[in-house]
């Protein structure tokens, strides 16, 4: 990612800050919508609970991309646990859709083309980095085998 992508998706993650919630209520409802079997995996969930979850991890991984390098094995670790949610390959485009679709609702004008094109490249890069880690063995397994 660019410095000026960086930027722009900080500037329009602060502009989403103020209306978390409400965000994150569009998201889960957009995901439900392109992907109902995605609602399977929410059936026991204090969806509260997990829109604050989807927030505060959105907005650390954000505070970490001055230094994305640091940032990897977060996410790759969050691909791992995802897998035993039941998350599939497949899950990650409609999140992918869900959250892209949630930001242009939510930023109205701000949402540029030149945003969309960072958000899109953010979330391309962070699903790339949390599927190596759900369907790859860790490094460390696969040498003691």
């Amino acid at each position: 990612m660019t410095p000026e992508q960086t930027r722009l998706i900080k500037e329009t993650w602060a502009l989403v800050v103020p209306i978390a919630d409400t965000a994150a209520v569009l998201f889960y409802n957009r995901l439900f919508e392109i992907d109902p079997t995605a609602r399977a995996l929410f059936q026991a969930t204090n969806m509260p609970e997990q829109r604050k979850k989807l927030v505060q991890m959105l907005t650390v991984a954000l505070q970490g991309l001055d230094n994305f390098d640091s940032l990897v094995p977060v996410i790759e670790n969050l691909g791992r646990r995802h897998v035993g949610y039941g998350v599939t390959a497949a899950h990650y485009e409609s999140v992918g859709a869900a959250l892209i679709w949630t930001l242009e609702q939510g930023l109205g004008a701000a949402w540029t083309p030149a945003t969309a094109a960072a958000w899109t490249e953010l979330y391309t890069s962070l699903s790339a980095i949390m599927r190596r880690g759900a369907y790859q063995a860790p490094v460390a397994a696969a040498h003691a085998a």
